[in-house]
């Protein structure tokens, strides 16, 4: 059962549900949720970036002058 459930969690944070509705929905803190699956989270930078840069938050890279 654990792993079902492991697998539940680790899919929904590579999905890109924010950590915090997740571990309201296991009923973990968001530190406990991060401290045991923060490794499973892979394949987010890209949005992450797009998202970043498209709100203007992306701060410009000193040697990109």
């Amino acid at each position: 059962m654990y792993d079902v459930r492991h697998t539940r969690f680790r899919k929904w944070l590579d999905d890109g549900i924010s950590p915090a509705q997740v571990a309201d929905w296991v009923g973990n803190s968001v530190l406990v949720l991060l401290a045991t699956y923060a490794r499973c989270v892979e394949g987010q930078l890209p949005d992450l970036k797009w998202r970043l840069e498209a709100a203007g938050d992306l701060p410009e890279r000193p040697d990109a002058g």
